[in-house]
């Protein structure tokens, strides 16, 4: 017996040992932007702890986050990237579209994917040119189509003559949707009125007195962090109809409604996802991570609209990293085998339900020449007596006779600029 175990320790010895996937958080979970930071963090965290504790990783391998505070700076963001790279990130989500714009060179040149989520530059959905960059399952120019498509059927298709503001974070972040409503008021007839906000967007006076004097017909919003609940409190303030009022899906927290009270009742913000935290995995969450004392925070964000986004993330990124696993044949895989897993991803219903998030999400393929997913979305609405968001929708599509001109166009032009040939 003393010689069998003397044998095994040696093997065990001999044998390498299993090195952790590794997955960057550019966190924030300070400054004027931590409110809508945090349970992001934190559900994107979880995931993986979850993960660990109840599966013992990703195909028998432990992940590992590495959490870095940018405060939502985008030089601190890249001094995140360049600090964490080398330890083996094997995908980066970037939480900015600031800090997205200047890691997709350097990324890209490194081999290292990045999985911008419903934000960053919407061209990279073209992956035949931005071959590390992904951004499914649906970009801002489909959250700007799927805001005018809900106005267009609150009034029977026809919207000619209506004056739809944009309240939007004065940033690569918030100019991002312009150019999409610009397109879109030509082909409907709508006057569009654009009204930035200076970050970090605690002083809106004038923004809202302009809408006051100007009436639009309804206000898109395109904010973050502080910016939102200030918004939301000065349009309850003028007395702006809530029900008019469609934010995109990172200005749909309840941290952004719950400031106004009864004043954000019938406020609308698009999402990709579903919402609450009435599915099967919120039970394992609860009794791996929180009851055991390994919550990223105090368990208290658990499915509010940015720790379910956080979570869904993190969920889509071990998905792709069980393909990568798969296609390669490797448990440990290399960033470069995380981006084909990434590019061969595909969601399922049946792969959802598995996963114990049932009707959580629309189903999306990613391919080589499409990096962003279906581009499906839907609208949620806030009731505020009784504290929580409704979906009103189901997921729709967003006008891809104009989008995928859009993409084209951009992302040709980023190719000719940058020397990059496409090609899948």
């Amino acid at each position: 017996m003393k010689l069998l175990a003397m044998a095994t320790a040696a093997v065990m010895a001999a044998s390498p040992v299993m090195a952790d996937l590794v997955f960057p958080s550019l966190s924030y979970r300070t400054g004027p932007y931590a409110a809508n930071g945090i349970p992001f963090a934190d559900g994107y965290e979880d995931y993986f702890t979850l993960l660990n504790e109840r599966d013992g990783g990703i195909g028998g391998v432990p992940a590992r986050v590495i959490e870095c505070e940018t405060g939502y700076n985008t030089e601190k963001g890249v001094e995140c990237y360049e600090a964490t790279k080398g330890e083996g990130a094997l995908v980066y989500q970037p939480l900015s579209t600031g800090i997205t714009y200047q890691l997709i060179p350097k990324a890209t040149a490194d081999g290292i994917p990045v999985h911008s989520m419903g934000y960053g530059r919407t061209s990279a959905k073209n992956g035949a040119v931005f071959s590390n960059i992904f951004n499914y399952p649906a970009n801002y120019w489909d959250g700007a189509s799927h805001a005018v498509n809900h106005v267009l059927s609150l009034n029977g298709g026809d919207v000619s003559g209506k004056k739809i503001a944009l309240v939007y974070h004065n940033s690569a972040y918030g100019k991002e949707p312009i150019r999409t409503l610009e397109e879109l008021s030509k082909k409907h007839g709508y006057e569009l009125m654009l009204v930035p906000v200076d970050h970090p967007g605690q002083e809106q006076k004038s923004q809202w007195l302009q809408i006051r004097q100007q009436r639009p017909d309804y206000v898109f919003m395109w904010g973050w962090g502080v910016m939102n609940q200030v918004a939301i409190q000065e349009a309850a303030n003028i007395r702006y109809n809530m029900e008019n009022f469609i934010g995109i899906w990172w200005s749909g927290s309840e941290n952004d409604v719950l400031p106004a009270g009864d004043g954000a009742n019938g406020y609308k913000a698009l999402t990709f996802h579903n919402l609450g935290k009435d599915y099967p995995l919120f039970a394992d969450l609860q009794k791996y991570v929180v009851d055991a004392g390994k919550a990223a925070g105090a368990g208290d964000q658990i499915g509010t609209a940015l720790y379910n986004r956080g979570m869904y993330a993190a969920m889509l990124a071990a998905e792709a990293a069980k393909t990568a696993q798969e296609l390669s044949g490797n448990a440990e895989i290399t960033p470069a085998e995380m981006r084909n897993g990434m590019e061969a991803l595909e969601i399922t219903e049946a792969k959802m339900e598995a996963l114990g998030l049932p009707n959580f999400g629309p189903e999306f393929k990613v391919s080589c020449e499409n990096h962003g997913g279906n581009g499906l979305g839907a609208v949620a609405q806030w009731d505020a007596a009784a504290g929580e968001w409704n979906l009103i929708t189901g997921y729709e599509a967003s006008d891809q006779e104009v989008i995928g001109a859009l993409v084209e166009e951009d992302s040709a032009a980023f190719a000719a600029e940058s020397g990059i040939t496409a090609g899948c």
